[in-house]
């Protein structure tokens, strides 16, 4: 969600919509990108990661005309804008590092390597970058200026981490895995608590004015909903049903409203194959 527009911006592979969520209406469709993941927004502008052609993308937010490329590793995923540095970090599934990049120059900065598959990141604001490795379950915490590695610290049980959301507040912070969330203390690196979740989650969000935590499963279709009782304890309220394959999220913290995309696939086939018109925005309201 851009924070200058307020436009729900969604990567479909090869285009990018952009939604008015108050309105349901579609802004806008960029088309002809090559295997996109995320956006990361700064100076209303749009980057975008283009996995298939080991760029980030760069839009203006508002007129949606393209400003530049910049290159990065190979098959860029995660991307997270850092306001401490003004760096734009693009996180590379390929070759195991993060790009990172000046807002100001428009130039890459310097590249971190990150000994695994990066996935979800968070800035704590204060000069450093904490990031899941998928394939190691560890989190990896580099110096957002120096770009040296801080810290390597153990998830387990945690496996596979995906999806990652913080409260920076408290010093928390929480990875998204296998069947459950891990919370880890930030100061410290220690898993501090466990809650379980939904199968195939992707995305984790943590709304501040609520103590909600969010984990969207696509797996499972559900949205599990836990709640923040104290920094090292936490209440699941609910599963709700979403749809099968809403696996990316979006929360909205002003309005509370919480935004999962999926599409309908053909049945018995070794890869989800999409059928064509069944793709859907879903709004949960508080």
């Amino acid at each position: 969600m851009d924070p200058d527009t307020g436009y729900l911006f969604i990567t479909r592979g090869n285009h990018l919509m952009v939604v008015d969520v108050d309105s349901g209406k579609l802004v806008s469709d960029i088309i002809g990108l090559s295997a996109i993941h995320g956006t990361a927004f700064a100076d209303h502008k749009a980057y975008v990661s283009e996995g298939g052609a080991n760029k980030i993308s760069v839009w203006d937010d508002k007129t949606f005309q393209k400003l530049g490329e910049i290159s990065a590793g190979t098959r860029p995923d995660g991307i997270l804008y850092d306001p401490a540095f003004r760096r734009i970090f693009a996180f590379n599934g390929g070759s195991n590092d993060a790009t990172a990049i000046d807002v100001d120059s428009g130039k890459v900065a310097g590249t971190v390597a990150l000994g695994g598959k990066p996935e979800a990141a968070t800035s704590d604001g204060a000069g450093s970058i904490f990031v899941n490795i998928e394939n190691t379950g560890e989190l990896v915490a580099f110096d957002a200026r120096s770009l040296g590695i801080k810290e390597r610290f153990s998830l387990k049980p945690c496996e596979s981490p995906t999806g990652q959301a913080a409260d920076l507040a408290h010093g928390r912070l929480f990875s998204g895995c296998a069947g459950m969330v891990a919370v880890t203390d930030l100061k410290n690196g220690k898993l501090v608590a466990t809650f379980p979740i939904g199968g195939g989650v992707d995305a984790n969000r943590f709304d501040p004015s609520t103590g909600f935590i969010f984990s969207s499963n696509g797996q499972s279709g559900t949205l599990t909903v836990a709640h923040e009782d104290t920094p090292d304890k936490y209440t699941v309220l609910d599963n709700i049903p979403t749809a099968k394959g809403a696996r990316t999220m979006e929360l909205d913290a002003k309005t509370h409203r919480v935004f999962v995309v999926t599409q309908d696939t053909t049945p018995d086939t070794p890869r989800p194959v999409p059928v064509p018109g069944t793709f859907r925005l879903i709004v949960l309201r508080r």
